[in-house]
């Protein structure tokens, strides 16, 4: 099969500067901005090397291999659900619209917050559910399984549910969230039960509770919670933003001085702590993959490791470092490969003095260069509309004409309510000149590979404008291939056992061909040709 990119554009220089919901997401994303168990699922088992067709009859497959998502926020009920306290066929319904916009954009991912601060979109034994979704603080079940209905309903639409966790927020800052007053937690909120483990940071209106990253038990409690979900639930990945310790409030330090006291063994406190997060990562890495070895991890940090000025492998930069700042060694978890993919918030446009696009992102592929973590980028869907050049409806477009430059393996757009938005335009713009023909997600070699046998196409009938196939043995998902010319091109995708459709088929005669992929993404032997007249 050819693995194609998509055509470079050319690129021009451009400036930028936001302001975003600090309140909600934390100056994470400020400063990002402006610096200032079903029983349904099967696991991928080994088996003999299987040796793919790759034609179509004649004609070569060719399909895009490309990682394509966005983020799904319930924090503050920011994306979903529209409020707290919906029906659960109110939320059911809003989330299938937000599924089929994903389809819509032709992604082929989705990540879901489902633990924003210390809660659960689940029956938990660790956390209590969400207030962003029953609207109450009182820890109560809403009375059915969220979780197991978003992935199953992400699946049949072949997108790949990406749980997305914050491990460390215990909760989010007043008025619209508890603060750090445990009156206002809900009575089996784990801080309640462990108050030990809990920090109040920053002081004042905006203070929020934390678990303290440098106590070994409630590290693993954390690492415990998130892994309850990848146990009970069909998910293909685990994500992390990038929270883990605090980002810095002039004139405050992150109080944790008892924990370094009793643990931090001589250390330098900004060792300590990363040391403690690079701990959290790695041990997460190692137990994801202990349990399903087919779930990938990763991680989507602050778009600067360090400034070349205080560091000389940081990046042409000027702005805040999350090694020094927010304690978190990016560099580190590429180089001794505790990801499996790498999602840097690069949210500035290609010129900003600061932090330029252009120079943050051969960084960022330098990086990855020759180890096993795949790069794929987090776009600022959300700041299209603000004054300077985040007004030119190109922006997102050059700069993901610039990710195909430099190799990269995929896009995650932040978030699910700016897409729906298209600002200027933007979004439909990258979308018909990025994203026009569907993508097969990229292929990890560490992961399981057990790819299918051919799969066979027995039948077509052509109505209502698409083209409908009978046919059997897809794997865990299926790829159509039509023949265009000299090459035989991906036109849809769909999960094993769903309908095999064309949705845009050409009027007059057309040759396909059909093959399936196994859960992480290897592509099997293509199916004999099957002929469809006009």
């Amino acid at each position: 099969m050819l693995h194609v990119r998509r055509p470079p554009v050319r690129l021009t220089l451009t400036l930028a500067a936001v302001l975003f919901a600090t309140a909600v997401l934390g100056l994470g994303l400020l400063r990002a901005a402006t610096y200032s168990a079903p029983a349904a699922y099967s696991a991928p088992v080994p088996s003999a090397p299987f040796t793919a067709t790759d034609s179509c009859g004649a004609y070569p497959t060719k399909a895009t291999r490309e990682l394509r998502g966005m983020w799904l926020t319930t924090v503050t009920n920011i994306d979903f659900p529209s409020r707290r306290g919906l029906s659960e066929a109110q939320v059911k319904a809003e989330y299938q619209r937000w599924l089929d916009l994903a389809v819509a954009q032709r992604h082929n991912a989705i990540f879901v917050h489902v633990r924003p601060s210390g809660d659960a979109f689940w029956p938990s034994a660790y956390a209590p559910w969400s207030e962003w979704l029953t609207g109450r603080r009182d820890g109560k079940s809403p009375g059915w399984d969220p979780m197991a209905y978003m992935v199953d309903e992400a699946h049949k639409r072949n997108l790949e549910f990406h749980a997305w966790f914050n491990p460390y927020r215990g909760t989010q800052p007043g008025p619209v969230g508890p603060g750090a007053d445990f009156r206002k937690l809900a009575p089996n909120h784990p801080l309640i039960q462990h108050s030990q483990w809990a920090i109040a940071f920053p002081k004042g209106k905006t203070a929020r509770l934390y678990f303290d990253p440098g106590i070994p038990g409630a590290r693993k409690f954390v690492e415990d919670s998130m892994l309850e979900a990848v146990r009970k639930y069909d998910v293909d990945g685990v994500h992390f933003d990038d929270f883990f310790y605090p980002y810095p409030v002039a004139g405050q330090d992150f109080p944790d001085g008892a924990s370094y006291a009793k643990y931090g063994a001589g250390k330098p406190k900004a060792d300590w702590r990363r040391d403690n997060v690079n701990t959290l990562v790695r041990e997460m890495n190692t137990r994801i993959k202990e349990l399903k070895p087919w779930v990938k991890f990763g991680i989507s940090p602050f778009g600067i490791w360090r400034n070349k000025t205080t560091d000389p492998t940081g990046s042409d930069s000027k702005g805040l470092e999350a090694y020094d700042a927010i304690y978190a060694d990016t560099r580190k978890w590429v180089q001794q490969g505790w990801l499996d993919y790498i999602v840097p918030q690069l949210y500035w446009t290609i010129g900003f003095d600061k932090a330029d696009y252009a120079k943050l992102l051969p960084w960022w592929a330098a990086l990855v260069k020759d180890t096993k973590v795949q790069l794929w980028i987090g776009q600022a869907d959300y700041r299209v509309g603000e004054e300077g050049d985040w007004s030119d409806p190109s922006q997102l477009d050059r700069q993901l004409a610039m990710n195909d430059e430099y190799g990269v393996q995929g896009q995650v757009h932040f978030s699910a309510k700016q897409i729906q938005a298209d600002r200027l335009g933007a979004v439909t713009r990258y979308r018909d000149k990025h994203y026009a023909a569907p993508a097969l997600v990229p292929v990890m070699k560490q992961l399981p590979a057990s790819p299918p046998p051919a799969p066979a196409l027995t039948g077509a009938t052509r109505a209502g404008g698409k083209v409908r196939f009978e046919a059997t043995g897809t794997g865990t998902s299926w790829a159509l291939y039509r023949v265009n010319g000299q090459t035989a091109d991906l036109v849809a995708t769909g999960r094993g056992g769903t309908e095999v459709v064309d949705p845009a088929p050409p009027a007059g005669p057309a040759t396909y061909c059909l093959a399936g992929l196994d859960r992480s993404g290897n592509e099997g032997g293509v199916s004999a040709p099957i002929a469809v007249a006009a």
